[in-house]
């Protein structure tokens, strides 16, 4: 059996008591004891700090870098301003999903890609592949990047003490360059919570003293350690996808509703042929929000949407929603079943339970 990866805030977790589990063949912590509820309210209401430094960080570099972006991805890269970031996929050429990712655009010829940690290897396989015929480099800097996420209203309080630069000119969904206490860090407006908060890069030596600073910082905010438990249930509520559920490689990207990520206008790119011909067909199934009809019945990941004793779809994520008080979940079923107020049912252990198709995403912050 293949050990572990570990990041290099291992034993911080292990030190403050974290529950461990195997992530994507990572060593990871699920929760702390305050537990997952609690760790959730809290980044909802005041703030969080997540170990991310497991994600991939791969460079692309050189003359073609953004026209061969433009061409590898979906999204339009060529509108994107420098210090701007935009979410996108890796897709194969049936439009289905190698991998989703965060897009950093450092210039013309520099942009950084943070990739899942899972699929760092193939990922990187993947674009070095596609790369052959265009004058770039790829560099995969993941085992040298440290990365941690401040989560929550009070982020921006609890870093500002920490760095050089106004946190309050940073859009969502940009990034800047400063000093973290006298160290160069790259700082993103960026988060998988649904919240306002920074994700914060530096060298992977360096990971452990920036989240003890930040720890140290947060103190008087009432910051806490949050684990991967509530990243997936925050996630959830704010509808982000989770490769391996909403998206994989048999699901496509207008399957996914992500038709927004998708620019058909722009010209040709990877796994264009294939999403125009699904939208001018119509897709047969689409990605819907779901609450459970009965407070007792919780949908879980991979359970049947059932329709006359048989199945016609599947629950990708499902799980309590703490913020709003019910049972919740994202599902691929049949497109003719996607308007709001749509009843479907979900088998839990040999029963049909009724749910309601309702608006995604399930809770969007007050701004």
């Amino acid at each position: 059996m293949a050990q572990l990866k570990t990041t290099p805030l291992n034993t911080i977790h292990r030190s403050l008591g974290a529950k461990m589990v195997d992530f994507g063949g990572w060593d990871m912590p699920v929760q702390y004891p305050s537990g997952i509820i609690s760790e959730h309210n809290t980044v909802r209401q005041k703030v969080g700090l997540f170990d991310v430094s497991h994600m991939g960080e791969i460079r692309v570099k050189g003359k073609q870098a953004l026209a061969f972006l433009d061409w590898l991805t979906p999204n339009s890269v060529t509108k994107l301003n420098i210090n701007q970031i935009h979410y996108s996929g890796l897709l194969t050429e049936k439009g289905t999903f190698v991998d989703d990712f965060l897009l950093h655009k450092i210039s013309d010829e520099d942009f950084l890609l943070v990739v899942n940690a899972s699929n760092i290897e193939k990922d990187f396989d993947w674009i070095k592949k596609h790369a052959q015929q265009w004058d770039v480099e790829i560099i995969n800097e993941s085992d040298t990047t440290g990365q941690v996420a401040l989560q929550g209203p009070r982020s921006l309080d609890v870093l500002q003490t920490l760095v050089d630069i106004d946190l309050s000119q940073i859009k969502y969904y940009w990034f800047a360059f400063g000093n973290f206490k006298g160290m160069p860090t790259m700082i993103a407006r960026t988060g998988y919570t649904g919240e306002d908060g920074f994700e914060v890069y530096c060298p992977s030596e360096k990971t452990e003293w920036v989240w003890n600073e930040i720890m140290e910082s947060g103190k008087s905010h009432e910051l806490i350690p949050t684990g991967l438990g509530c990243r997936n249930t925050l996630r959830l509520e704010a509808k982000m996808a989770l490769y391996g559920h909403e998206i994989n490689d048999e699901i496509t990207a207008l399957e996914a509703d992500m038709g927004w990520i998708v620019k058909l206008q722009k010209g040709d790119f990877l796994g264009r042929e294939a999403l125009q011909k699904q939208k001018d067909d119509g897709v047969t199934r689409i990605l819907v929000g779901f609450k459970m009809a009965e407070k007792r019945d919780i949908a879980r990941d991979h359970m049947p949407v059932v329709e006359d004793g048989k199945q016609i779809g599947f629950v990708t994520s499902g799980a309590p929603s703490a913020t709003l008080g019910f049972n919740l979940g994202l599902a691929l079923v049949p497109t003719r079943l996607k308007e709001v107020g749509t009843m479907i049912n979900i088998e839990i252990r040999g029963r049909a339970c009724p749910a309601e198709v309702i608006p995604t995403p399930f809770y969007k912050r007050v701004k």
